[in-house]
């Protein structure tokens, strides 16, 4: 059997965060959702995503496939229930399909000739940017289970304080002494050759990935995913860096979600809370105004490749685009649109061949080259984000 993750109905919603890859690609919990279905279905995954972006994203189409709705967040109870679809079967949850079979060349405009079977069970579904911090926890513990099943974790240091050591899982190659692990309210997983340097404390849901770092004497608070190469540093709560991405000074990230390729410059704080207690409204790409988001607590979006300079300071629910450069003294409006450079004074266009510049020496830092279908899928995003800059 084929197996296709594909965008679905909510991609737009997940913007600036899928301006740079499929809705499949977006890490939430321990992996990407793209890595859960594989995990489950024993099986590579292939998309159904934006033209620009299929270079880097290809489709390969079989006989026969299943086309499964990147959205949910799978589980082995709707795994199995996707591994053993027929020809013109589909699966819904409510009014949204999970998946459903197709024959190589089928044209699918409604779901009315196929047969429908209903899930009703639990299913963690990310229709938001904020669902992916939000939802972070209860996916953290899912992916635990999945990725510790039977198998052992390496030892727990003598130096290190531990709560519930029964829910603390170490890969190979972790380094960490003299810290606090306290997973009474969660797991907390410690990836491959990840590092957690002296006098941190962390408590739980907490997925430190491979390769990933926290600095010294940091404070973090769950549910927070620091994804592969990231680093983190000073007071973290509620957050996911997706990779490569560093917050490794002091000042404070909270119920926020970093792309990949972005930096926080020393100091640089973010608001979670209004003053006035008030439910936070974010930008909405769709409807190209603030939205609700139905919380109280909703700090940074940051699209991939922005960075920010010393004591920046952002406001509650400040959405920032892709490739931004963000300094200097005062809050920056809540919405920065994509290839800005400048703050509260105002904001210019970031050039393509200066953030391209950029981009390429920041990712020869971790191995990691700068392709020619990176390069495109910016240019794409640079011409589509023009209507929210002023030139």
């Amino acid at each position: 059997m084929n197996y296709i993750l594909f965008d679905g109905p909510y991609r737009n919603n997940l913007l600036p965060f899928t301006y740079t890859r499929p809705v499949a690609d977006i890490r939430v919990g321990i992996l990407t959702i793209r890595q859960k279905w594989e995990s489950y279905l024993e099986y590579t995954t292939t998309t159904v995503t934006e033209d620009y972006l299929a270079n880097k994203y290809p489709l390969v189409e079989m006989e026969d496939n299943i086309m499964i709705n990147a959205s949910f967040l799978p589980n082995m109870e709707v795994s199995e229930l996707v591994k053993g679809l027929k020809h013109n079967q589909a699966l819904f949850n409510g009014e949204d399909v999970i998946a459903f079979f197709v024959k190589e060349g089928e044209e699918v405009k409604n779901f009315s000739s196929f047969e429908a079977i209903d899930f009703n069970g639990e299913i963690i579904k990310i229709e938001h940017t904020w669902d992916i911090f939000s939802k972070n926890g209860d996916a953290i513990s899912e992916d635990f289970n999945l990725i510790t099943k039977g198998r052992q974790s390496q030892p727990i240091p003598t130096t290190v304080n531990t709560i519930k050591p029964e829910n603390i899982f170490i890969e190979k190659g972790a380094k960490l002494e003299y810290v606090t692990l306290n997973a009474s309210s969660g797991p907390i997983y410690i990836g491959k050759d990840a590092e957690v340097m002296e006098a941190s404390v962390i408590r739980g849901p907490f997925a430190l990935c491979q390769n990933a770092t926290v600095k010294l004497a940091s404070k973090i608070y769950g549910p927070t995913t620091v994804g592969p190469y990231s680093k983190v540093g000073g007071e973290v709560n509620n957050s996911v860096l997706f990779g490569y991405s560093n917050k490794g000074h002091d000042g404070f990230l909270g119920n926020s979600v970093l792309g990949e390729w972005c930096n926080l410059g020393a100091d640089t704080n973010n608001s979670n809370l209004k003053n006035n207690y008030a439910e936070v409204r974010l930008w909405d790409y769709k409807t190209e105004g603030f939205a609700k988001t139905g919380l109280q607590f909703c700090g940074l979006m940051m699209g991939d490749h922005s960075k920010c300079g010393i004591n920046t300071m952002f406001n509650t629910g400040t959405v920032v685009g892709v490739s931004s450069n963000i300094f200097g003294s005062g809050f920056p409006r809540n919405f920065v649109p994509s290839f800005s450079w400048g703050g509260s004074k105002g904001f210019v266009t970031y050039k393509t061949n200066k953030a391209f510049e950029v981009a390429e020496v920041v990712m020869a830092r971790r191995d990691e080259k700068f392709t020619n279908k990176d390069k495109a899928i910016l240019e794409h995003v640079f011409e589509e984000t023009k209507q929210y800059r002023r030139e």
